[in-house]
């Protein structure tokens, strides 16, 4: 995720420090959301998301949940 995040960001030519300053957090934040740190607030992830204008990525984040549907369809069918 942090990689494409990165590339994201290099394709809209944006500094790393534009998009930290327009996501309000640290630039060494935004190094650590770019390796794909787990550590990193989500909530700083999806305002460098909301930077980059791949807000709407981050709301597919668990949308399909495949197993908890074969979990509730095996329930429903006892």
């Amino acid at each position: 995720m942090g990689e494409n995040i990165k590339l994201a960001r290099k394709r809209r030519k944006l500094t790393a420090v534009q998009v930290a300053e327009r996501a309000d957090i640290v630039r060494t934040t935004l190094y650590q959301i770019e390796k794909g740190n787990p550590s990193v607030a989500i909530g700083a992830y999806f305002n460098v998301l909301r930077v980059l204008g791949l807000q709407e990525d981050f709301l597919k984040l668990a949308s399909d949940d495949e197993l908890g549907r074969k979990l509730q369809d095996l329930e429903l069918l006892k």
